[in-house]
């Protein structure tokens, strides 16, 4: 057991996806981890589950950490603050600015209190959902204010540490600001395109494949939830839907007259556009990198791609990344391995030699 940078207790208020995750990564630390939530049953599985045990008259809390939806964050918030005057307070919703206002507009002890933000999670949420490995290598944005001092802060440090986060400082404006491009706005097209399989005929949706299944991915998420995030941060996203719809009209224009001068060129700079956006994505371990893609088709039986991976680490090549996909009535799939360019010729004359048949 790695020994934890807290001292605790920590109390964990909201045992959902990321709360009941908080409370399995803090108990494989070995912390005192307290749970509490407004629905017995949720907390009764959080319980069973190993997250934390249930609040005792008497507890004082170190830190505690509110896992609430965003309509209710601020109340909750302050609700903490007053109960438990001497610990440290932070919530982890997805918008920032709306809970600090509304917490200063209430008088709340905001001395004590620093929002965040860890960027994981799952479209199923629950306390089923829940992992102590949820965190690990994945962002954590720590949205200071001028209230707070850096000592008090530390325990919000120690606790994302604890997790296996990474640290990012950020205002609750720029973070809002940038929530709004990278997970706001990407949420409301892949609702909006998943929609239009509503009423497809089904030849149509017969044909989908993995294109299809990465833009509407994230389509499959709770919306009862995303009203409030949206509505939280409605300016950001709609400042950025209103730059989205000029992009999505300049296109349309030149789709509507594809043999007009120009119109091959200007479609292809709004192609190369998205390739230049992508290449921005971190990648493995954060890094700005390319990759080459190799598509190898696997058999669909027990083995197969365990297989496959055996393979690739006998040809001494580094399997960056791997995307799946299923033929349509076929018992056969495909397998897209990411790897580095200069390994690409190697991994591929190895993989035919053993009998691999390589797609494209």
């Amino acid at each position: 057991m790695v020994e934890s940078r807290l001292t605790g207790p920590v109390r964990v208020v909201g045992v959902g996806l990321l709360g009941t995750s908080i409370g399995l990564g803090l108990k494989a630390r070995g912390l005192d981890v307290i749970l509490a939530d407004a629905s017995p049953t949720h907390l009764s599985i959080a319980v069973d589950y190993g997250a934390g045990r249930l609040a005792h008259e008497g507890d004082e809390p170190q830190l505690i950490v509110v896992c609430v939806p965003p309509d209710v964050t601020a109340r909750v918030v302050a609700a903490e603050l007053e109960a438990f005057p001497h610990a440290i307070v932070t919530d982890v919703a997805s918008v920032k600015l709306a809970p600090l206002h509304e917490l200063r507009a209430s008088g709340a002890d905001v001395s004590r209190y620093v929002g965040t933000h860890p960027l994981a999670g799952a479209e199923r949420g629950g306390p089923l959902s829940g992992r102590a490995d949820l965190f690990l290598g994945r962002p954590w944005v720590i949205a200071a204010h001028d209230g707070i001092s850096y000592q008090r802060g530390s325990a919000i440090d120690d606790l994302i540490l604890d997790l296996g986060g990474t640290i990012v400082e950020m205002t609750p404006e720029d973070h809002d600001r940038s929530v709004a491009l990278v997970s706001h706005v990407p949420q409301v097209i892949s609702s909006l395109m998943a929609r239009r399989l509503i009423d497809a005929p089904g030849a149509a949706v017969n044909l989908a494949g993995q294109g299809i299944r990465d833009v509407t991915r994230i389509a499959a998420s709770d919306p009862q939830l995303w009203v409030q995030i949206l509505g939280a941060n409605a300016g950001p996203v709609a400042g950025i839907l209103n730059q989205f719809r000029v992009d999505l009209d300049r296109l349309i224009e030149t789709l509507e007259a594809p043999e007009a001068v120009g119109a091959s060129r200007r479609l292809a700079e709004e192609l190369a556009g998205g390739n230049a956006g992508v290449a921005r994505i971190p990648g493995k371990h954060g890094l700005d990198r390319r990759y080459s893609q190799l598509v190898v088709m696997v058999d669909d039986r027990p083995g197969e791609l365990a297989r496959l991976f055996t393979e690739v680490g006998n040809a001494d090549v580094n399997l960056e990344d791997l995307r799946l996909e299923h033929s349509p009535g076929a018992q056969v799939g495909f397998a897209e391995i990411a790897v580095l360019p200069e390994r690409l010729g190697h991994l591929t004359e190895w993989l035919i030699e053993r009998g691999w048949r390589i797609a494209g």
